[in-house]
């Protein structure tokens, strides 16, 4: 099946098959609810496998180049073109070095096009600044609406410069709380309100 068709694909799976997918081309397991989220992230690991198989089928210049010369090199290159010929191991810690966090994945197209991305300045570097936090629990509250309203909403925050959809609801909880009395609750909304 072709990359085009299997993302095509994607739009009509379960939460429970993006999951198994995500796992699948990313070597990495997820619990995310986020459809999205997975959608993207597995369209990006396929773009990527399908790159590293082009790259692969393309005749490399630089190992003729070396061939020609005689070359008796033995450590493995990282160059930009030469990070297909490293090993798992050895591609999780040049990701860890370029995109300064580690991984689990040991899918070799996914981590290299993910490294190339970073040093083209593309993705985020660095560690993620994620809600998990030391002594913190979290829960993940699902929200389930029809997509007009949900694109109706991203335009009312949009329009009055708010940042992000969680903002939004961050503030959108706390003046409820407010307007209901539960002042000690909405007072943990203070920051998202304050905007």
């Amino acid at each position: 099946m072709s990359t085009k068709k299997e993302i095509t694909k994607l739009t009509k799976m379960k939460l429970n098959e993006l999951q198994a997918k995500f796992a699948e081309v990313t070597g990495e397991t997820t619990r995310s609810p986020n459809k999205m989220f997975l959608a993207r992230r597995i369209s990006e690991a396929l773009h990527a496998a399908d790159a590293s198989a082009k790259a692969a089928n393309a005749p490399d210049a630089a190992a003729r180049d070396a061939d020609a010369e005689g070359s008796t090199q033995t450590e493995p290159a990282v160059a930009d073109g030469k990070l297909t010929r490293l090993e798992v191991p050895e591609l999780q810690a040049r990701y860890l070095e370029v995109v300064g966090r580690p991984t689990g994945s040991t899918n070799k197209p996914y981590m290299v096009w993910k490294i190339r991305e970073a040093q083209k300045g593309r993705i985020p570097v660095g560690p993620r600044r994620n809600a998990y936090r030391e002594g913190v629990t979290f829960k993940v509250l699902p929200l389930r609406m029809e997509s007009a309203v949900v694109d109706k909403l991203d335009e009312a925050w949009r329009s009055r410069g708010i940042k992000n959809r969680m903002e939004f609801f961050r503030g959108a909880l706390g003046s409820y709380l407010k307007q209901l009395g539960a002042e000690d609750a909405a007072a943990l909304f203070a920051d998202a309100t304050a905007a």
